[in-house]
C-alpha cells in the first residue's frame, strides 16, 4: 500500500484549515490590528487591502471569530479523529 501525499489526504487539509483558522483568529485576538496591513482602520474601507497572505489570514480570522463554535466543534471532532481513527 502507498502512503498518500499530506495534500492529497481531505483529512489532513481539513485538519491544516482548521488549525490556520484557530491560529489567525488567535494572533488576531491578541493584536486587533496584525491583519489590518498596518493601516489605521478607521481610514480603511471594509474591503480594502484584503488580497494576499495577510488578507488571507484576515478572512480566516473573520471566519474564526464569527463561527467559532462550529470551528471549536470543528476542532474537537479533528482531534478525535486524529487520534482514534486516522492510522
Amino acid at each position: 500500500h502507498e502512503a498518500m501525499i499530506a495534500i492529497f489526504d481531505f483529512s489532513t487539509i481539513l485538519l491544516v484549515l482548521m488549525l490556520m483558522i484557530c491560529t489567525c483568529s488567535y494572533l488576531r485576538e491578541l493584536r486587533p490590528t496584525a491583519f489590518d496591513g498596518g493601516k489605521a482602520r478607521e481610514n480603511m474601507a471594509p474591503h480594502q487591502d484584503r488580497d494576499g497572505l495577510i488578507g488571507f489570514c484576515w478572512k480566516l480570522s473573520r471566519i474564526g471569530e464569527r463561527m467559532s463554535p462550529f470551528v471549536s466543534a470543528g476542532c474537537a471532532l479533528m482531534a478525535l479523529h486524529v487520534l482514534f481513527v486516522k492510522k
